[in-house]
């Protein structure tokens, strides 16, 4: 009875095939943007998640102020407190000062604006920072503030393209540099900036020739094992409480940021955009559902006569019932192929756009399927248990 009864549904459907595909087009869309907008959704989550790794979970980031964007009466960091924490802070794998300013950078008669960034060779162990070509700082360029530099290769394309900047020297404000290194590209951040946009200097020669003071804008701390991250940022935070000389009453002027709980909020941020963009989509869904149930209104107002014959001679109400609901169900099982078929390409296209991972879940498609399907059962029944209940009498009056 059910292969007769799908016989039947296909055959319908056949007849009328551009009117079949307009009523499923609902459901392609819907299933198709639910299924989209979940996996580029994942792919971004995945995303932030690899590129903050990327500089290290076992980090943490002091800045100066309670909140993002603090008043300038904020006291900054200072060599001493560098210090500090690198002295007496257990399972330290480094410490690197940051201190930094935007400045022109001039270069055979190109010139580029850019960050130049104060530091030490901590700076490349803490930040995983890899060099592409050149040497690190050496100890005594450190301690005497020289004016060399290592070039991102943001920068580097700008000023010398293809060329070999080891040597050279390009102008920054009123000195110059000599080019010792390039570092290794590591592309855009999770917050949309250039991270090879930047020139790295000793920070000694960036306080001295540029800044004008021994401010240290923030400081970044790499912990040997994850698990003293939590016990660091506490020894970390007594030491600068007591280096600021903060009452026990007044609360901190400082942020210790632990990486992993950045992370776990931007992932969480993510993934709730995901779900808020993915139960928007499904409506899209529902909307499908109603153009299914009004076509099947249509069918059986058009198909009254071939009930009542069916019935006429001896079909019973459950077997017309069936071969409705059936119908409705291939309908939208047919547009959640499609619709499943779509978003596959639409996914690779929009992660290769957006320039995130193209994460396949199983798991949503075939929840997208199935739930496509019920749509096709909850708005499929009404007509077909209309169609079930004609008279049969009546039925073969119908013109």
């Amino acid at each position: 009875m059910f292969w007769n009864s799908l016989i039947l549904a296909l055959n319908a459907i056949r007849r009328n095939l551009l009117r079949s595909f307009l009523t499923v087009l609902g459901i392609i869309i819907g299933v198709a943007a639910v299924i989209t907008m979940v996996t580029i959704g994942r792919g971004a989550t995945q995303s932030v998640s690899d590129q903050i790794s990327a500089m290290g979970t076992n980090q943490l980031i002091i800045r100066p102020g309670q909140r993002r964007g603090s008043g300038s009466n904020t006291p900054k960091f200072r060599q001493k407190d560098v210090d500090l924490i690198q002295n007496q802070v257990s399972g330290i794998a480094g410490v690197a000062p940051y201190s930094t300013i935007t400045a022109n950078v001039i270069a055979q008669a190109k010139n580029y604006t850019t960050l130049i960034t104060g530091t030490t060779n901590d700076f490349f162990t803490v930040g995983n920072w890899e060099l592409q070509s050149g040497r690190k700082f050496q100890q005594a360029e450190l301690k005497s503030g020289k004016a060399s530099c290592i070039l991102g290769t943001t920068v580097k394309n700008n000023l010398f393209g293809n060329e070999n900047p080891e040597g050279r020297r390009v102008r920054i404000k009123q000195f110059t540099c000599e080019v010792i290194g390039v570092l290794k590209s590591k592309g855009q951040s999770t917050w949309g900036t250039d991270q090879d946009d930047t020139v790295v200097m000793p920070l000694k020669t960036v306080h001295r020739r540029l800044l004008g003071s021994l401010d240290i804008a923030r400081i970044a701390v790499k912990v040997e094992d994850t698990n003293k991250i939590t016990g660091a940022q506490r020894e970390i935070t007594e030491l600068l409480r007591d280096s600021r000389r903060l009452p026990d009453n007044m609360e901190n002027d400082f942020r210790v940021l632990d990486m992993r709980q950045i992370i776990k909020t931007l992932t969480g941020t993510t993934k709730v955009l995901t779900m808020l963009l993915g139960a928007v989509a499904a409506v899209s869904l529902l909307v499908g559902g109603i153009g299914i149930m009004n076509i099947m209104l249509v069918s059986v107002t058009e198909r009254t006569k071939e009930i009542g014959i069916r019935l006429a001679i001896g079909a019973l109400e459950k077997h017309v019932l069936m071969q409705f609901l059936i119908e409705a169900v291939v309908l939208s099982s047919i547009g959640g192929v499609l619709g499943l078929i779509l978003a596959t390409g639409l996914s690779v296209f929009g992660a290769n756009l957006m320039g995130v991972p193209f994460l396949f879940d199983l798991r949503i498609n075939i929840l997208a399927f199935l739930f496509a399907a019920s749509i096709g059962i909850l708005f499929g029944f009404v007509p077909a248990r209309r169609a079930a209940r004609l008279n049969p009498i009546d039925a073969l009056r119908h013109e």
